[in-house]
């Protein structure tokens, strides 16, 4: 089974960032995954696209969460890949 990516899209003083970055971690203890971080701050495009919906998980390209981030969520969407 190929081994999903998971992107973070997130910048500098964003609380509900620091949250989803602790979320990924402790999921990384249960699931294998890359885990990659993207600071919008250093693109114009991400800023316009994510600005304001920061934190965004993206999971292989798809994008599952933004805001506030459920590892409930999370953990559904790898269990369904893991299935497939």
């Amino acid at each position: 089974m190929k081994q999903s990516t998971l992107v973070l899209y997130t910048r500098n003083r964003c609380p509900l960032c620091d949250k989803a970055k602790n979320i990924i971690l402790e999921l990384q203890e249960e699931w294998d995954f890359l885990y990659k971080e993207a600071d919008i701050d250093q693109s114009d495009e991400l800023t316009e696209k994510y600005g304001l919906m920061i934190p965004v998980v993206e999971i292989d390209g798809v994008e599952v969460q933004y805001g506030q981030i459920d590892k409930q969520s999370i953990i559904e969407v790898f269990s369904e890949k893991s299935k497939s």
